[in-house]
């Protein structure tokens, strides 16, 4: 299975039309979304093309492609709108034999990891993309397609037979690590 990541939509639009557009042409199979989905947050400013309505409707248009985890910005009022589950700190995704650990970031994170081992760590939160191999397994903060930080572009994730990639919001790919080696 091909799996698109990405983190930290708030509330953009013609972002998530982006990432949508990679996810049909890369013919992804399920779309896991790490939090922060509708709610722009107080810390940020008003991201270009607000429109909770509206990625709403994109994404219960897939709901069944999606698993989603809970920001620190997402609240039952956005689940309400939502016809996939939000509201889960953590899920792990087993893919052939490798584990995936998703979460937003708020709990648990590079310095508060949990105890279950795991293959890949995936998170967002700091809107600072990641991908580096550690002594416990590959880590990817798949950043922010709406309001990347220091410096960076908006970014995702794939997770591919093994294969982690980090992409610009524009397709073009970043960096790549493969769980084995």
């Amino acid at each position: 299975m091909k799996y698109l990541i990405v983190s930290d939509i708030h509330g953009s639009l013609p972002a998530l039309e982006k990432v949508l557009a990679f996810y049909r042409e890369q013919q992804c199979d399920l779309l896991c979304i790490l939090g922060d989905i509708l709610n722009y947050g107080p810390r940020n400013g008003l991201p270009e093309g607000l429109d909770p309505k509206g990625i709403a409707e994109r994404l219960n248009a897939m709901a069944g492609e999606i698993v989603a985890i809970r920001g620190n910005c997402d609240s039952e009022v956005d689940q309400m709108l939502l016809d996939f589950p939000i509201l889960s700190d953590y899920t792990l995704v087993v893919d052939n034999g490798k584990r995936l650990f998703l979460t937003h970031g708020h709990i648990y994170n590079e310095e508060k990891r949990p105890k279950a081992v795991t293959d890949c760590f995936f998170y967002g939160h700091t809107h600072l993309w990641k991908l580096e191999r550690q002594a416990d397994g590959v880590v990817c903060n798949t950043g922010s397609v709406t309001f990347p930080k220091g410096g960076n572009v908006p970014t995702f994730a794939t997770y591919e037979n093994g294969t982690v990639t980090v992409y610009r919001l524009d397709g073009e790919p970043l960096a790549s690590l493969t769980l084995d080696k």
